[in-house]
């Protein structure tokens, strides 16, 4: 019974390390026979010539080998687009800490993107940055090309990056509905197609697409807006059932009022307003939507997760 129980609970370790399915079955074949080294195989002679104390040594030489191999475990490689400031930062630098290999995509701020990838080394993790403009698709070609050379893969992409462009309908420019819709939705379009494609082959995945709580509510003044983070949560569903025979989870977080460089300038009517149709009667910190971000990429408890739209909104959305 201690025996089971001590199985069971190794390979919750391993899953809590990150290990892939893939990568535990290779470690039950350890058990299999293997062509030892010479080395070893001279230390395995028979065991009649050998003394007691010798034979515990070599048997300590081989759990510690074991050991030494079951550490030897690829961090996830993780794409997060507009990773240089706000969510994205948050996110970046939350997954950085937690071990994984980090492509911080900027499309204009660098020396922010930078910063964030000197945060991340800092705290013993990898990152490098990628300046790109994800609605173009040769730049996201070139992005996951990137992470390719310098991990060999990508397991989590992060569809964060997004522009505003706010007007009411009436007076909206179609200049400022298609900047929108061109890098809030199909940004997130291509980036998908992209990293699907390198998830398949070895049928494991994870996609977190950031979308809004006005994408399913609406809001005047952000027709575009809307519309772009509506479709992110139909794209969202679809690639999810797409590809759930391939073991590659696909989720919405939809955040909604979120501290910011933008709600640092709100007026004190307009602030009041808002915080007074938030039951929790507060803004919402990068980290925490970053945290929830990190469950969904990383934690083995959200391995059954897919095709969901989860709201971090202090309550505003009900």
């Amino acid at each position: 019974m201690a025996a089971a129980s001590a199985a069971g609970s190794a390979v919750v370790a391993f899953k809590s390390a990150g290990v892939s399915h893939r990568r535990f079955a290779n470690f039950r074949q350890l058990s299999s026979p293997v062509k030892l080294p010479a080395s070893i195989n001279l230390q395995c002679r028979s065991l009649s010539s050998v003394s007691p104390s010798g034979i515990k040594a070599q048997v300590a030489t081989v759990e510690q080998a074991s050991t030494e191999a079951a550490q030897i475990v690829e961090a996830p490689v993780v794409v997060v687009t507009g990773a240089s400031r706000g969510i994205g930062k948050a996110v970046a630098l939350a997954l950085g800490k937690a071990g994984c290999k980090v492509l911080v995509n900027y499309a204009r701020s660098s020396k922010e993107a930078e910063e964030v990838c000197k945060e991340i080394e800092a705290s013993g993790g990898q990152a490098l940055t990628f300046g790109g403009d994800v609605s173009k698709e040769a730049d996201v070609n070139s992005m996951m090309k990137a992470a390719i050379e310098a991990w060999g893969t990508v397991d989590v992409l992060i569809n964060n990056a997004g522009i505003t462009r706010d007007g009411l309908l009436m007076r909206m420019k179609m200049s400022q509905w298609q900047e929108v819709i061109d890098l809030n939705l199909t940004g997130v379009f291509l980036c998908t197609q992209a990293a699907a494609k390198i998830m398949m082959k070895k049928k494991k995945g994870r996609i977190i697409n950031i979308t809004s709580v006005v994408g399913l509510v609406g809001n005047v003044g952000q027709a575009n807006y809307s519309a772009a983070k509506a479709g992110v949560i139909g794209l969202t569903k679809t690639v999810a059932k797409e590809y759930s025979s391939r073991n590659i989870t696909v989720n919405a977080v939809a955040p909604g009022f979120i501290a910011s460089d933008m709600t640092a300038k709100l007026g004190g009517d307009f602030e009041k307003k808002i915080l007074e149709a938030i039951p929790l009667g507060r803004y919402g910190q990068p980290e925490e939507v970053a945290g929830l971000i990190e469950f969904l990429a990383l934690n083995p408890a959200a391995a059954y997760i897919t095709g969901q739209v989860l709201t971090i909104d202090g309550g505003m959305v009900m």
